[in-house]
């Protein structure tokens, strides 16, 4: 008996991306304090007139029971009133767990949900920080998504340490 085996490419369109990655560093702080808990870190890209554009990351403590992590996400103050609050959490491809001391490198491929819709322009990428019994603290980078590399990057003072926008092309 014979099996012939036949396969065929027709119908598989792809449609180019833009730019090809959206490379993001987060460092956190090591804080030298009685009680430390690592911080909950939301990322989102908006416009420069601050309308918000899409998720990028939510971090937090996803391993609580009950999803009881979720209690504390209104304290990034400001993700919350842009995004946060019309969100279920987890979101598939959003939520994740919280990110450790160090610089930490995340990542997005420009084909994919959430960057594939986006329009070639300036925007703002926008990272806040909200640790119990700690602060908070929000940095925006501004950066150009036009299909040409930039490099951007901002510091911050507590909460938040370097935060820095790579987009490749």
């Amino acid at each position: 008996m014979r099996t012939l085996l036949s396969l065929s490419m027709t119908g598989l369109a792809v449609t180019p991306a833009l730019a090809g990655e959206l490379a993001v560093t987060v460092e956190i702080p090591k804080l030298e304090v009685a009680e430390y808990h690592r911080p909950y870190v939301a990322a989102w890209i908006e416009t420069p007139d601050q309308q918000f554009v899409a998720n990028l990351t939510v971090r937090y403590d996803v391993k609580m029971r009950d999803n009881e992590g979720t209690k504390w996400l209104k304290d990034m103050r400001q993700w919350w009133r842009r995004s946060g609050r019309d969100l279920t959490m987890p979101v598939d491809g959003v939520s994740a767990p919280t990110l450790p001391v160090g610089e930490n490198r995340l990542s997005w491929d420009g084909a994919k949900a959430p960057l594939n819709g986006l329009k070639p322009g300036s925007y703002a990428l926008v990272v806040e920080a909200a640790r119990e019994v700690g602060g908070r603290e929000l940095i925006r980078v501004p950066f150009d998504w036009n299909g040409k590399p930039v490099k951007a990057e901002a510091k911050g003072e507590t909460e938040l340490g370097r935060i820095a926008v790579e987009v490749k092309g």
